[in-house]
């Protein structure tokens, strides 16, 4: 959001023309979302470990949604990885990469939006106070509302923008919760 967003601003040539002049942050923002992918890859296992005893097989789906959604955005980064090279061929490939890299993140949220409905559900049945639960559920309504209107209705995207807070706020209570409370 604060390393990409602002590159990505204006009309094509606009942003090939921003992309190219700021190439190291572009670069910046690439290595905090691997950073972020090796931590959700992460996240899933230890989300897996620490749930199963409550339904191995809820676990074990939300791992392999929440995996899936690691795989798409990895995949999604190889098309922002390429925008340097790219920019070198016109500024409609470049910006082209990134559309490709924004769609694939939306379709792997979509398959967060699942993982978060299973944990939803895995969390409320721990010890995990029910609101911080039914946050996560809400996160997943958010989720999957914000990428499928990406992705079929993206006139009316800025309309979903400010639902973002509730992921924010129900993932940093269960983060706070998990770091201080947890009993799971």
């Amino acid at each position: 959001m604060f390393l990409r967003g602002p590159l990505l601003q204006g009309t094509p040539d606009q942003i090939a023309g921003t992309l190219a002049a700021n190439i190291g942050q572009l670069r910046l923002s690439l290595m905090a979302d691997t950073v972020m992918l090796v931590a959700d890859v992460a996240l899933a296992l230890v989300f897996f470990g620490l749930l199963r005893h409550i339904s191995e097989s809820l676990a074990l789906a939300a791992m392999v949604f929440r995996l899936g959604q690691a795989f798409l955005i990895g995949a999604s980064l190889m098309a922002l990885g390429s925008v340097a090279s790219a920019l070198s061929h016109g500024p409609r490939i470049a910006v082209h990469m990134t559309d490709l890299h924004a769609m694939g993140y939306d379709v792997g949220l979509i398959l967060f939006a699942v993982n978060s409905a299973i944990m939803s559900v895995l969390l409320w049945r721990s010890d995990v106070p029910n609101v911080i639960a039914g946050g996560i559920a809400a996160s997943g309504l958010v989720y999957a509302t914000g990428s499928l209107t990406r992705l079929f209705a993206p006139d009316w995207s800025g309309l979903i923008e400010p639902a973002y807070l509730v992921p924010m706020i129900a993932e940093s209570a269960l983060c706070l919760w998990l770091l201080i409370w947890a009993r799971l």
